[in-house]
C-alpha cells in the first residue's frame, strides 16, 4: 500500500505516536479521521461507546471507503481513565497501520 500522506504529516508534527507494547496509536482520533478524509475515504459507520457512570464517551469506531479505489479504512478508538491519552488502532482493507523496530530503526508495515 502507497503511504498515505495526510497520515504521515500528523506523524511527522509527533501528533500520533506509536505504543508497540498497546500495538495502537496515542492519537486524537478526530485527528486521523480527519486524515482519513483528507486522503479520500468517505464515512459510512460512525459510533461511541459511553460509560454508565458519567456519560462520556470511552471508546468508539469509524469506517470510511475510498470510493475512487474501493478501499476501506476502520478505526477503533479506547479512552483510558488512567491516562489522559486515546489509543487508536487504524486498519486499511484489514491491514493494521503500525511501525516496528528494525535493525535499521523505525519502519512503517502494515502488520
Amino acid at each position: 500500500m502507497d503511504e498515505m500522506n495526510a497520515i504521515e504529516q500528523l506523524r511527522g508534527k509527533n501528533k500520533m505516536t506509536w505504543i508497540e507494547e498497546a500495538h495502537g496509536w496515542l492519537a486524537a482520533p478526530e485527528d486521523i479521521v480527519d486524515a482519513l478524509a483528507n486522503e479520500g475515504f468517505v464515512e459510512c459507520k460512525r459510533a461511541t461507546t459511553t460509560s454508565r457512570r458519567d456519560l462520556r464517551p470511552t471508546g468508539g469506531i469509524w469506517q470510511g471507503v475510498n470510493r475512487s479505489t474501493g478501499s476501506v479504512a476502520s478505526t477503533i478508538w479506547v479512552d483510558r481513565p488512567s491516562r489522559p491519552e486515546t489509543i487508536v488502532f487504524v486498519t486499511i482493507d484489514g491491514e493494521a497501520v503500525g511501525t516496528h523496530e528494525s535493525r535499521d530503526g523505525p519502519e512503517e508495515i502494515l502488520k
